[in-house]
């Protein structure tokens, strides 16, 4: 349950700090990046909580979070990849907190 807590408190602070006043908006976008979790209703079963999804889920793949740092780039695309990228470090880190690794190694 503190893992979806800090996908919604982790953001207010790149939210206040980038949107200061309209912080709110940004934070929405930055919170609206946990769609990409609707990839987890292509896993069998759909919520396991001692799978890691970094590098298991289609959205959570390696190459695709890359994908996601290169859409930092583009001013157009910048807060959802931020936000995306957020989401995956909290992925990871709860993978390294409850089984020790970053990922998921296939």
């Amino acid at each position: 349950m503190l893992h979806i807590a800090l996908h919604f408190i982790v953001p207010l602070l790149p939210a206040v700090l980038i949107g200061r006043r309209h912080w709110w908006r940004v934070w929405l976008v930055l919170c609206a990046t946990m769609l990409v979790d609707a990839d987890h209703l292509l896993a069998d079963p759909i919520y396991d909580p001692l799978r890691c999804s970094i590098n298991f889920h289609p959205l959570h793949r390696l190459p695709v979070i890359g994908l996601y740092a290169l859409a930092l780039w583009p001013r157009a695309s910048r807060l959802p990849a931020l936000g995306l990228l957020i989401h995956m470090g909290l992925d990871s880190l709860d993978c390294y907190t409850h089984q020790g690794i970053w990922f998921t190694s296939h």
